[in-house]
């Protein structure tokens, strides 16, 4: 695997979501976390977040939330020349696509395996309780 993926958020989000990723595939050597933490800002950030990716060639950043600091800094880096993808709204289904598209050599659509897996649990068990009246 060449590409690494850089998790970013407000708080330790990013962190748990690395642990919570790994119960399920195991160590992940390429997820790294960058977690903006409540005495920090922007500038504190930003050096943390170049900091992780120095040294990477390849990277994907998935962030908490459009709009919140750490996607802003990202983007801000993004518009001043520096190369990579940056997904905002990141999710245990984007985490486990990229891991897998970095697996088998594919490349899914991170945010579009996002929508797909958002789904309302009460609406399809309604919809198969209708099917079985039928």
């Amino acid at each position: 695997m060449g590409k690494h993926l850089i998790l970013v958020s407000h708080g330790t989000f990013c962190e748990e979501l690395k642990r919570s990723t790994e119960m399920i595939m195991g160590p992940q050597e390429i997820i790294h976390t960058v977690a903006l933490l409540p005495s920090e800002g922007a500038e504190d950030f930003q050096k943390k977040f170049e900091d992780t990716v120095a040294n990477l060639e390849e990277y994907t950043v998935l962030a908490d939330l459009m709009g919140g600091t750490p996607c802003n800094v990202a983007s801000r880096l993004l518009m001043s020349g520096a190369k990579f993808d940056l997904y905002a709204g990141m999710n245990m289904p984007m985490v486990i696509a990229f891991l897998n598209n970095e697996l088998v050599g594919s490349s899914d659509d991170l945010a579009e395996n996002a929508k797909a897996n958002t789904v309302n649990v009460n609406a399809l068990l309604n919809a198969q309780d209708d099917d079985d009246d039928e």
